[in-house]
């Protein structure tokens, strides 16, 4: 039953956390990720309660800690910029915040030394055999390895190769979203502004010390099929959807074309009654998306790969147990962080009157009780799982 040789699929968050893990305790470790290098730019995450002390065993608070990036107040206005309602600063945001590109950039730099990373490739095929599992890769010879993890995302490949087809463990949330950076043409500092009509909503935040600015567009709808790997497609289903709106809309258009960086995505959930099979593992969004709208994801693939790793290590290779117990210790929570995304309708209402009254409730949130639930009930959840100390060991 012992394992040594590891696949990982996706090097974003959750792949090199659990890399960096699993090299410490003797495993050799392999990433495969589809992108050239390792993915910029994107929206801030945040970090709280057990996650923090995952980060702090890690050693990398500190260097986290350098780039982080806290957000403003936030402000809903109308067509003409006029303040509807504000939100004070650091309402949004974690004990701890970070561009999502620059907290991958720092995990990568974390694990690459102990980890082979083989960028611009992907895996097409996987065999899993009595010994180990038999890989074929896009543009690699295939290898063979003693488990493969899936990290690879909302739309993982692994999870498709391995348990089936996506459409049967995603749960759409009825929003899309589209990120990217521009200059600082409103002049925010790290603030953040939100413009909205019936089933659409315009954003703009600060990033970088207000050096330059996070865009983001959100629109309600049905699934609807795309290719999730053309950019240009999804711009040109941001025009479409956008076009004529009031505010800086068009100016945003404009400068999504131009952008460095472009996210688009649906927003949407994975809920699966088992993230393992045979010698294959889920983690992160692969496993158990919660959606950006939870603020929990980076929380959930970074104390996952924690538990993973260190279940490994504790089972002395034991795969079976060790993926029965990182689910064990995992699910309750996932559950609740999930849970934080429901309401979705209400940040972006789809009919006048329930924008009139989504209006209304911002404007009194700040001035009732419940914004200091809205600010706690994220981090009564973050600490509501306790890990176990694996390491050093």
């Amino acid at each position: 039953m012992k394992t040594n040789t590891v696949l990982i699929s996706g090097a974003s968050i959750a792949g090199p956390a659990l890399a960096f893990w699993l090299t410490r305790y003797g495993f050799k470790v392999t990433i495969v990720e589809r992108a050239p290098a390792i993915r910029p730019g994107g929206y801030a995450v945040d970090f709280r309660g057990t996650a923090i002390h995952v980060l702090k065993k890690m050693g990398l608070y500190e260097e986290v800690k350098k780039y982080e990036t806290r957000a403003g107040k936030i402000t809903l206005v109308d067509k003409r910029g006029k303040k509807i309602a504000s939100f004070p600063d650091g309402f949004t945001s974690g004990e701890l915040e970070i561009m999502r590109g620059d907290l991958a950039n720092v995990l990568y730099e974390a694990s690459r030394e102990q980890t082979e990373y083989i960028f611009d490739d992907s895996i097409i095929g996987l065999r899993e055999c009595e010994d180990g599992v038999n890989v074929t890769f896009d543009r690699n010879p295939p290898r063979k390895f003693d488990l493969v993890f899936g990290a690879d995302g909302l739309h993982s490949k692994v999870r498709s190769l391995a348990f089936g087809k996506e459409a049967d463990y995603m749960r759409h949330l009825g929003l899309y979203i589209a990120i990217f950076t521009t200059p600082q043409f409103i002049d925010l500092g790290m603030d953040g502004v939100y413009y909205g009509v019936p089933g659409k909503r315009m954003g703009v935040f600060g990033a970088r010390n207000g050096t330059e600015a996070r865009a983001s567009f959100y629109f309600a709808s049905e699934a609807f099929a795309y290719n999730y790997r053309d950019a240009e497609q999804q711009k040109q289903i941001i025009t479409a959807r956008f076009a004529g709106e009031e505010w800086h809309t068009e100016q945003l258009l404009k400068l999504m074309n131009t952008a460095p960086d472009f996210y688009f995505d649906s927003i949407s959930q994975i809920k699966m009654d088992s993230w393992s099979k045979g010698r294959v593992a889920l983690i992160g969004d692969a496993a158990h998306c919660a959606s950006p709208m939870s603020g929990m994801g980076t929380s959930m693939a970074l104390i996952g790969a924690y538990i993973l790793a260190g279940e490994l290590k504790a089972a002395d290779g034991d795969y079976q147990h060790a993926f029965a117990s990182y689910e064990t210790q995992m699910r309750d929570f996932v559950e609740k962080c999930q849970e934080l995304a429901n309401g979705v309708e209400w940040f972006v209402p789809k009919t006048r009157f329930k924008q009139w009254m989504s209006r209304q409730v911002w404007r009194l949130l700040p001035y009732t009780p419940w914004k200091n639930m809205m600010i706690e009930l994220p981090q009564k959840i973050a600490n509501s799982i306790t890990v176990r100390e694996y390491y050093p060991g």
